[in-house]
């Protein structure tokens, strides 16, 4: 049976066995940090674009929550698609042409006439995401040894928190300077260096295994790998359900100002990049402790926007405490799920990629019917009280830790 030390390529090895520095294997770990990077920024633009978006395409923000929906439907379907039908092709080829990808489908958003053109782009964008994030994993593992793999996953992931600092603020920022449209062409244009950088580190990474579609509902059998599916849907949705419409909740509530928006979507960001390392540096030891931590920060932060969130410096701090525990969720659930289903982790990968995926469609739909039938600020009890759900489901199920190898 395979393990996961058979899957990973020793350091100074590329996946077809020639000879590599680790310099040059760190440089593609960087660049698949890149792709996740890219990948996230354009999934998540319009949240700081919603109501620019809305107004000139005239929309509701409710409707406009849909370019997060859509994509993030498409990522769920793709990825575990992907995976079986490519088979045995080259994982750097793959990566480059979902990044190429990318980059025409953000300029076709910045192009966009109307609504319904720019959901048909945003499609293209949920291709991409569903495969770098169901290969990013992986990848990541093979380009260094086995005792710096938790490092390597750990920087590949760092490029979603670093998207919320960066990549999200500053979109929100080029928009609210110029224009929307001319933030979705500079992610674009992002992209397309991205893949020219995969293009010069990646080594050849050859298939592992080609993996068949019956293979897939089979690893549900495994409990652990049950409950960190379970409680992701659960988080993410609930996530979503209230960070997609976190702009108009802090005009709404907390009364912040346009030009004060970037700033506080940066302080999330910086807050999510070292929640990153910081979960990255338990997760490996003990995943679901961390996960435990994670969810009692982020439903309290959720929970207590509307209660405590009313002035400028009170949603800051919130938003901090968010940032800082929803920016270990990526890097500590990939970890549970490579170490509950270590002989097929591109399968297993995808499957977390399309139920967290499956969570930003729903959350971002849901919210958007709270937003436009309830009230914006209602988004923010929605998504607290599924992210408590997790942590009820967390605690309750406690799967038994996977047997030797």
């Amino acid at each position: 049976m395979s393990n996961t030390t058979e899957l990973t390529t020793p350091e100074g090895m590329s996946g077809s066995g020639s000879v590599r520095s680790p310099l040059r294997n760190w440089l593609a770990v960087a660049a698949m940090a890149l792709g996740t990077f890219s990948v996230v920024t354009s999934e998540m633009l319009p949240v700081g674009l919603l109501t620019s978006i809305g107004s000139a395409l005239e929309v509701s923000d409710g409707t406009v929550g849909l370019a997060m929906t859509v994509p993030a439907l498409v990522a769920a379907v793709a990825a575990p698609l992907l995976t079986v039908t490519v088979g045995r092709l080259d994982r750097r080829l793959l990566l480059i042409g979902l990044m190429g990808l990318l980059a025409a489908a953000n300029v076709a958003s910045a192009l966009a006439p109307g609504f319904a053109v720019l959901l048909s782009a945003r499609v293209l964008v949920g291709v991409s995401m569903g495969g770098v994030w169901s290969l990013a994993a992986g990848v990541a593992a093979r380009l260094v040894p086995e005792k710096s793999v938790g490092r390597a996953t750990s920087v590949v992931f760092s490029g979603i928190a670093v998207a919320s600092v960066l990549g999200v603020p500053a979109g929100t920022l080029i928009g609210d300077l110029t224009h929307w449209r001319v933030a979705f062409a500079v992610v674009g244009a992002v992209s397309l260096a991205v893949a020219a950088a995969m293009a010069l580190t990646l080594p050849p990474l050859p298939a592992e295994r080609t993996i068949r579609l019956g293979e897939v509902p089979g690893l549900f059998r495994n409990a652990r790998l049950r409950t960190a599916l379970i409680t992701t849907l659960l988080l993410v949705t609930g996530h979503f359900g209230a960070y997609t419409y976190v702009r108009p909740v802090l005009e709404d509530v907390a009364g912040v100002g346009a030009g004060l928006i970037s700033t506080l979507l940066l302080a999330y960001g910086v807050a999510g990049i070292a929640g990153n390392f910081l979960a990255g540096a338990t997760a490996h030891r003990d995943p679901r402790r961390t996960l435990v931590v994670i969810f009692v920060l982020l439903a309290a932060a959720e929970l207590l926007v509307p209660v405590f969130g009313g002035t400028t410096p009170g949603a800051t701090v919130l938003l901090v405490v968010w940032g800082l525990a929803y920016g270990g969720v990526s890097v500590t659930s990939q970890t549970w799920v490579l170490q509950a289903v270590p002989e097929a982790r591109e399968a297993a990968s995808a499957l977390l990629v399309g139920v967290f995926n499956v969570g930003i469609s729903l959350g971002a739909l849901l919210g958007g019917r709270a937003a436009d039938g309830i009230a914006v600020s209602s988004v923010m009890w929605f998504g607290g009280t599924l992210v408590a759900l997790a942590l009820v489901t967390l605690v309750v199920a406690r799967p038994r830790r996977a047997r030797p190898r």
